[in-house]
């Protein structure tokens, strides 16, 4: 099963942007936000009008993720770097938004603050760009960089738990599983980075463009683990699932 999270970190940046991306091997064009995908030279209807493969991909990710900015803006601090004041200010800015209607709108501050904040983020973006400099330079030397696995977009907290490389999760997941489609576990385990693994092989049988209902994920999970209800507690904890107040539904956290 194709990996959305894998797709979305090695993407351009200009891929990012627009929120899907090209897949030469299969024809397709795909979300970068929930992957789904469009597969080129078929005809797509969409509330009585036609659309080829990228022009439906495009209305896809305008009407179920409202846009790429939204989705982008919206992320985790961990992975932009943004305080909430920062994200509104964005959102502002990005809806064109004049220093002193942002003020308005909030009804507080200065229009000198909010030029302040445009420095600061200007300042940081010079900062992106030439870090992604370093990086790319680091990248054509480094013989022995380390290959990591991805990280699910939705983690709650990203720390030395998520340092996995594939030798690592191959040989985990040969550890606690009893069958080589590894679908039997053994044990749920103790330790933290283990059980990450474990959990990212178990949200491989999920459909990210699916919503469910408890009955059905405690039927995927069962099929792994009798403990089905300390399965489905890990993986809404630990940012795979999320679910709506009353635990009727759960979904794949994009």
């Amino acid at each position: 099963m194709r990996s959305v999270d894998k797709m979305f970190w090695q993407s351009s940046i200009n891929d990012i942007k627009r929120g899907y991306c090209y897949d030469e091997n299969e024809d397709e064009y795909i979300c970068l936000i929930c992957g789904k995908c469009y597969t080129k030279g078929i005809i797509y209807p969409f509330e009585g009008k036609l659309y080829e493969a990228e022009k439906a991909v495009k209305k896809h990710i305008k009407d179920e993720h409202g846009s790429t900015f939204d989705y982008l803006v919206n992320m985790s601090k961990k992975y932009t770097g943004l305080t909430n004041v920062q994200k509104e200010l964005l959102t502002c800015f990005f809806e064109g938004l004049s220093d002193k209607e942002i003020v308005g709108k909030h009804g507080s501050g200065s229009t000198s603050t909010i030029r302040n904040h445009r420095f600061r983020l200007k300042e940081k973006e010079k900062q992106a760009k030439v870090f992604l400099a370093i990086m790319d330079l680091l990248r054509e030397k480094d013989k022995n960089e380390t290959e990591f696995i991805s990280i699910h977009k939705g983690a709650k907290m990203v720390d030395e738990r998520y340092a996995i490389t594939k030798k690592e999760r191959k040989k985990v997941l040969k550890n606690y599983f009893e069958d080589e489609k590894k679908q039997t576990l053994k044990t749920i385990p103790s330790k933290e980075k283990k059980k990450i693994i474990v959990l990212q092989h178990i949200m491989k049988h999920f459909d990210r463009n699916k919503r469910y209902t408890e009955k059905e994920v405690n039927k995927i999970l069962i099929s792994f683990y009798e403990d089905y209800v300390t399965l489905r507690r890990y993986l809404i904890e630990y940012g795979f699932m999320e679910r709506n107040k009353d635990c009727k539904y759960y979904w794949v956290k994009v």
